[in-house]
């Protein structure tokens, strides 16, 4: 799976605004903003926007399970 692209995001205050492709996807406040600050500065931080978002799934993932090389 290709790495996610286009995320951004700003500090406002207290806030943590996150933008894909310069449209808001989602806003951050108090103690989760703080833990996604902590992360940023230690992990990836396109992936972990994507997951925040919940832009990382895209709907794929049942034909994925029907696929041969993952039949069980």
């Amino acid at each position: 799976m290709p790495a996610p692209q286009g995320f951004a995001y700003t500090v406002r205050g207290d806030e943590v605004v996150i933008t894909h492709h310069g449209v808001r996807a989602g806003t951050l406040r108090g103690r989760r903003a703080e833990e996604f600050l902590a992360q940023v500065e230690s992990g990836d931080a396109q992936l972990l926007m994507a997951r925040l978002t919940g832009q990382y799934r895209h709907g794929n993932e049942r034909d994925a399970r029907r696929h041969p090389r993952n039949a069980g």
